[in-house]
């Protein structure tokens, strides 16, 4: 058994919480392998996709939309604006996902706002030519 505790919850749903061999996530700051006996940390996260590495080598990919992310004793717990399994992704959710963040980009104030949802969609559309 992993010795790595991760939930993954959004305001829609748990969608993964079980032990882990590590978890790689998209932080602000830069992408993070996350591993048992990891130092505490507490990190925002950036549009990305997020890979669950599992005991005996099966992966868990997860598109994420911002959020943050704590790492404790207990384990690994990241709460994600919008969270969606890569296998549900389709072209058309993605597609969706950067129409509501032009519509945010477009009335966001001059200043950090801007600046943030201008990030948001630049690695929305990134990811939809990843797919």
């Amino acid at each position: 058994m992993a010795g790595l505790h991760f939930e993954l919850v959004s305001p829609a749903r748990l969608l993964f919480s079980g032990n882990v061999a590590s978890v790689t996530i998209p932080g602000t700051e830069g992408e993070m392998g996350i591993y048992p006996g990891h130092s505490p940390i507490l990190s925002t996260l950036k549009p990305g996709v997020v890979t669950v590495y599992k005991d005996g080598g099966s992966t868990d990919r997860i598109f994420v939309r911002g959020g943050m992310v704590e790492v404790n004793p207990q384990g690994l717990t990241l709460l994600a604006e919008v969270a969606i399994p890569m296998a549900e992704l389709s072209r058309e959710a993605l597609a969706q996902q950067i129409k509501n963040a032009e519509e945010d980009l477009a009335d966001a104030k001059p200043g950090e706002a801007q600046r943030k949802a201008t990030e948001t969609l630049e690695h929305l559309k990134a990811l939809q030519s990843a797919i």
